[in-house]
């Protein structure tokens, strides 16, 4: 029932953790989804330096979603959007052709108080690589929620079990938030061809494998799954069609390698327009060593 077991790499980044689940050597991608970081859990404390904030940085061929359990972040970019992101809600960031955009923390900075979250990247499909740039914020009262049996769930995006998210979608994928209590047990259809589970908090039995925080489940195909909490708990389920293999590199997807190489080539000449209300600095591009870069905690 279980494919594979991925333990997140904890990385310091000084006023917090980020612990990368994907990519990963052995599964590069769920469904769409090639990208899972988890941000926290971390109380911060006021005067959070500034150089914790992840300054204008660019992207081609891939969709951001930022989903925080608590703490805010300030999202500004290229087409003009300024945004906190709050929990509970979706800011979704389409890359396409080229966007860039900056995450500050201005109000823990101001208050302190918790950071946790999560930031996935859904890869595009080849027709839609090199689409128009968009943002889409979503309340969490827009979104679907299940309620029962000792489960409160959100569909943060995509269609799973004949319900449908309002989140914008590029391919066949979906999302989902769960809190489990102490003996709860949710199911997961077999509808989507890959799916995984990430445990955020407590331990579950995934089918039938105990799994801690911070693991997640790559499920075998065609099977339904369950999850069972040991005590109370919160999972994070996800996963979709696949849309083909995908080059990263640093901030860039793609099918192509010569479309990362000219987007590469972009940001080092200037040519990516920087985020209207966030112009004044950005991340320079970073040197390869090797094959290619990895990617940015939190971008």
């Amino acid at each position: 029932m279980i494919e594979l077991v991925i333990q997140q790499r904890r990385r310091d980044l000084g006023a917090f953790e980020v612990g990368r689940v994907l990519p990963f050597a052995k599964r590069r991608m769920v469904g769409p989804y090639i990208f899972f970081d988890r941000m926290g859990p971390k109380v911060l404390e006021p005067g959070l330096p500034r150089e914790a904030d992840v300054r204008p940085h660019p992207h081609i061929g891939l969709s951001t979603i930022t989903y925080l359990f608590d703490g805010e972040i300030m999202h500004r970019d290229s087409v003009g959007s300024e945004q906190p992101v709050r929990p509970g809600e979706v800011n979704w960031m389409t890359s396409g052709r080229g966007i860039t955009h900056s995450e500050r923390f201005e109000r823990l900075r101001r208050e302190g108080g918790p950071l946790d979250g999560v930031q996935l990247w859904a890869a595009l499909p080849d027709e839609r690589e090199e689409m128009e740039p968009g943002f889409w914020h979503y309340g969490s009262e827009m979104l679907p929620v299940f309620d029962g049996d000792g489960i409160v769930g959100r569909l943060i995006a995509g269609r799973l079990a004949g319900v449908e998210s309002p989140v914008k979608v590029d391919s066949p994928q979906f999302y989902v938030h769960w809190q489990l209590r102490a003996g709860a047990r949710a199911s997961l259809p077999p509808e989507y061809s890959e799916r995984a589970v990430y445990v955020v908090s407590g331990e579950v039995e995934v089918a039938g494998q105990r799994m801690e925080p911070g693991s997640m489940a790559v499920l075998v195909a065609g099977k339904a799954a369950t999850v069972v909490a040991l005590g109370d708990a919160v999972v994070m389920a996800l996963g979709g069609e696949p849309v083909g293999p995908r080059y990263i590199d640093w901030n860039f997807v793609s099918s192509s390698k010569e479309r990362i190489e000219q987007a590469r080539a972009d940001w080092a000449a200037g040519r990516m327009k920087l985020p209207d209300l966030d112009n004044g600095e950005f991340i320079p591009l970073p040197p390869r060593i090797g094959k290619l870069v990895e990617p940015e905690p939190m971008s």
